[in-house]
């Protein structure tokens, strides 16, 4: 699994739309409006590489994008892993503006595309400007380390958790979807007391983070949807039984700070203070 070291980062990265999963394909479509602005009439590719049985995923997805500005929408599907190497897979990323990983298993994508020729495709059009964007499990395998299984809808017990490497496009943060939807706070705060130097970012359903900036300098977000997306900054914790509990005891974890951010609000991931947004708009006018 190949990821960058800070310093080998592009100086100018393209956007992150990181998604906590069901983006509404009707209506207002803000989510995925969102990643339309960001490709300006560009050609999208659509990866379906998580998915065991992607059949309808492509479909949904153009009537989803239906009259947003997007120019030629394509469908990428890898079934075996050599096919990430083929030249008509990697075709389709030719004049690509962006990239989308639609939901399913994010083992499937790391395992798939990791350190292949279309990873390669992808971190280039990130490097370039471009728009990379992930839903549920396509969320998850952005960061360097994903989660990958934990129980949901009660609190976290130790050695409940299973996390693997990602494809490493945003550093310092573990991101968990379908947040409140599947009550997952307890395993997103596990995920923080194995890893305090990490944020745990839980993104709702039909709801979206928006990165931009360069990592370790100006690196943001900000928050679009219907939902809320919660931050757990364990970097001052006093306590943690995280090391010394047996397997199956519940988890000790003291002075976690917790961020709860809605539509407009910010988060600085360099200093990690949020922002509403009349202090946004006030700071990007200083």
């Amino acid at each position: 699994m190949s990821t960058q070291n800070t310093e080998d980062r592009p100086a100018t990265p393209g956007v992150l739309v990181i998604i906590g999963g069901h983006e509404a394909k009707e209506g207002r479509r803000e989510v995925l409006r969102e990643v339309a602005r960001h490709l300006r009439g560009g050609k999208l590719v659509l990866a379906t590489v998580a998915s065991h049985q992607p059949e309808g995923y492509f479909e949904g997805y153009q009537k989803g994008f239906a009259g947003l500005d997007v120019g030629e929408l394509v469908e990428l599907y890898v079934e075996e892993r050599p096919e990430a190497s083929s030249p008509e897979k990697l075709a389709l990323f030719d004049g690509a503006a962006g990239v989308f990983f639609t939901g399913g298993d994010q083992l499937r994508i790391t395992s798939q595309i990791g350190d292949t020729p279309v990873e390669a495709r992808v971190r280039e059009i990130f490097a370039a400007g471009g728009v990379v964007a992930g839903t549920s499990a396509g969320a998850s395998v952005m960061c360097e380390t994903m989660l990958v299984k934990g129980t949901s809808e009660e609190s976290y017990r130790v050695g409940d958790l299973r996390m693997a490497p990602g494809l490493g496009l945003i550093s310092g943060v573990i991101i968990d979807q379908h947040f409140a939807e599947r009550g997952r706070m307890g395993r997103l705060l596990g995920a923080v007391a194995h890893n305090p130097r990490a944020l745990g970012i839980g993104i709702d359903e039909d709801t979206a983070i928006v990165v931009e900036g360069e990592h370790g300098r100006d690196q943001r977000l900000t928050v679009i949807g219907n939902g809320a997306v919660y931050v757990a900054d364990a970097s001052g914790v006093t306590h943690s039984n995280i090391a010394e509990a047996r397997r199956a005891e519940t988890l000790s974890l003291f002075g976690v700070q917790l961020h709860v951010l809605s539509s407009g609000d910010t988060f600085d991931l360099v200093t990690r203070v949020p922002g509403a947004p009349q202090q946004a708009a006030e700071k990007a006018a200083d």
